[in-house]
């Protein structure tokens, strides 16, 4: 323990234990000091105890994400943008829930392993009842936002960390997550965190809005500030109000300006009607439209005390749609209420059902997205899936593979080019691939293969949806849903410095882990799709339930098509199937067919498996008691075909060298 850490216990227990006449305490500012008495007498921590940063298992957090999944879309742009101003200076951005768990995170993964220790990581726990006094933590105890610099810190463990949190309300007042921005150390006073605190309370009001628009997108919505010039770009408070006249929702501003009202003090405002809060009645709404200036909008808190401008914003109006028949008895209502093209990728297995229907709630979000798994594991057909579910099901599906595309080719295939804009290039110019996506999905495929020099020309795509040809001098506007997809680890190439962080938290909007084929539950229902129809053998479908299938669903569907192509009277038998999985049968101690049976000549075993193959054969022809003609009839193939592959493998039956053969 250092002498810092000692120091600062010391500090703690006199101000915790003795009470805040200590004169080393006396810098502290009162919430943070009235923090440290909670700890002790209220959440009973140990001020000499030490403890590490807990950082939740990868299924609990999941957990905590998915009960706030929908918000995290809203607010994941908020983060970006509180990132980009703040990442030069060495700060992370933390998302957390109202439980302090962390949700969202965006930091340098390159120093990713001191920030994990340090609790500045997705899944940490920094409510005040685990972690002490602490930013994320005692923002949600107090409401409030504010920095805990260095040794406010209860925890001796936290005193190199600054911290500057904010909170989150929803539209009915209640704290419902914390944004906030740490360093890993500081050597400045806590006065040099007074622009990050400026800066996080902006932006936590920002999720607050975007949050609140989306969820009243279908009712009356009243935007109203101060001044009329930033009424319609950067209201000061949000209203929700029901066709009733009444209200349903509103910001935190509103919330707090509308308490002060001496009217409505200490009334709830969730049920109020509109005329109890601002001097103007429901029918009347319609003179605070956009189709009116916005200095002709002004409107009165009740009591006359305070005037503000107003914009009213009606509910859309609804489209007519038929009445729904009613659903059939013993229907799967959950199954059915997901889009086509999405339910038809899983036969039930329940991970990647579950990937399914997160994918459903997100099918028309503007937000980017990660697909990961190994490969051949479906990753492009989840992607023209989610683009089949969309409103831009009609408009194109652009698939870039970008470890096929050569190095020097790549910019321009992207991002197109106009005539002789570099050497070799044609005399006409050429749309990119980034342009022919417009209006439709962008599929990156292999994206962790991008050469880094044209990482930042996609960075600015994504976040200016605009795109700059090669010898241009004006960019031209697009309108895409960019998906990327790989099968490795980003967050490894970002720690090597082959992969830009800012595109990866781009890229990043959600993220659909896809499992591998040999760990779905659905294996049969995958094969009899891929058969369509076509009979396949029992000894046949054990061997493909036994296969560790590397290359996932590419591999089946190639060894299906194979065998659908070999085999003869419309049954697949396991001679039909390929040698690398027959030769894989002798170790998991699978019955062995022959392999010349329907094989076009000259396709022989993989190189290694003969003698498994050969030994297989001694196995199944020894469970016959060596009965050629009974082995033939087990696996469906003809007599003199068996003996043709106990020739070829070398394999003679003990009856014939005894000469009874």
């Amino acid at each position: 323990m250092h002498a810092s850490q000692h120091q600062h216990i010391a500090t703690v227990m006199r101000v915790a234990v003795d009470g805040v006449g200590a004169a080393a305490a006396v810098r502290h500012e009162q919430v943070i000091r009235d923090s440290w008495l909670r700890c002790v007498q209220e959440h009973r921590l140990d001020p000499t105890r030490m403890q590490e940063a807990v950082i939740l298992p990868q299924a609990r957090l999941r957990e905590h994400q998915d009960q706030m999944e929908a918000f995290l879309q809203i607010a994941r742009h908020g983060l970006e943008s509180l990132y980009q101003q703040v990442a030069g200076m060495g700060y992370v951005v933390l998302l957390t829930d109202a439980r302090g768990v962390t949700v969202d995170f965006l930091g340098d993964l390159v120093v990713e392993p001191s920030l994990r220790r340090a609790g500045l990581y997705l899944g940490a726990d920094w409510s005040e009842h685990h972690a002490g006094t602490c930013g994320v933590g005692t923002c949600l105890r107090t409401g409030q936002a504010l920095t805990v610099h260095l040794d406010d810190h209860f925890d001796a463990t936290h005193i190199p960390l600054t911290c500057t949190a904010a909170p989150v309300f929803d539209a009915t007042g209640r704290l419902s997550a914390v944004l906030d921005i740490s360093m890993l150390s500081s050597d400045q006073p806590k006065s040099s965190q007074h622009l990050a605190l400026q800066l996080v309370k902006v932006y936590a009001q920002h999720v607050e809005n975007a949050q609140f628009l989306q969820r009243f997108r279908q009712d009356w919505v009243l935007r109203l500030s101060v001044a009329p010039q930033f009424l319609e770009v950067n209201p000061d408070f949000l209203l929700a109000v029901d066709a009733g006249g009444r209200l349903i929702g509103h910001n935190r501003r509103a919330q707090l300006l509308l308490q002060e009202q001496p009217a409505l003090r200490g009334r709830p405002l969730i049920g109020q009607p509109l005329q109890a809060l601002l001097e103007v009645r429901p029918e009347e709404l319609g003179r605070f439209m956009a189709a009116r200036p916005a200095d002709q909008r002004a409107v009165m808190l009740v009591g006359g005390e305070r005037l503000l401008f107003m914009l009213a914003t009606p509910p859309p109006v609804a489209p007519r749609t038929p009445v729904a028949a009613p659903r059939a008895a013993g229907s799967e209502p959950e199954r059915r209420s997901l889009p086509a093209p999405l339910a038809a990728l899983s036969g039930g297995d329940a991970r990647l059902d579950r990937q399914i229907e997160r994918a459903a709630r997100l099918v028309n979000s503007p937000v980017s997205l990660l697909v990961t798994g190994e490969t051949g594991s479906g990753k492009e057909y989840f992607a023209k899936a989610l683009h089949a579910a969309s409103a831009r099901h009609a408009r194109p599906f652009v698939a870039v593979n970008c470890a096929a595309i050569p190095e020097g080719l790549i910019e321009s295939e992207l991002f197109g080019h106009l005539p002789g804009a570099f050497t070799g290039a044609g005399p006409r110019a050429k749309r990119g691939l980034i342009q022919a996506a417009h209006g439709g999905t962008l599929f990156l495929d292999e994206i962790g293969d991008m050469p880094r020099s044209l990482q930042a020309r996609l960075l600015r795509v994504l976040a200016e949806r605009e795109v700059l040809p090669i010898g241009a001098s004006q960019p031209v506007a697009v309108d895409i849903r960019v998906i990327a997809a790989t099968h490795c680890p980003l967050e490894t190439l970002v720690r090597e410095g082959r992969f830009r962080d800012d595109l990866y938290y781009r890229l990043n909007g959600a993220h659909f882990q896809l499992p591998p084929l040999r760990e779905r539950s659905d294996l049969d229902v995958v094969i009899d799709r891929l058969l369509d129809g076509m009979a396949l053998h029992a000894q046949a479908r054990a061997l493909l339930r036994a296969h560790r299938w590397p290359g996932n669903l590419r591999e089946l569907a190639n060894a299906l098509a194979y065998a659908r192509s070999v085999c003869s009277g419309g049954l697949i038998h396991c001679a039909d199937l390929p040698d690398a999985l027959l030769a894989g049968a002798a170790t998991l101690a699978l019955p062995m067919p022959p392999s010349g049976r329907g094989r076009p000549p000259g396709h022989a075993p993989v190189e290694g498996a003969v003698d498994d193959e050969a030994e297989a054969l001694r196995q199944a022809l020894r469970s016959v008691h060596w009965n050629v003609s009974a082995l033939a009839r087990q696996w469906g193939c003809a007599r003199m075909t068996l003996y043709r592959r106990m020739a070829r493998l070398g394999v003679q039956s003990p009856n014939a060298r005894d000469g009874n053969g």
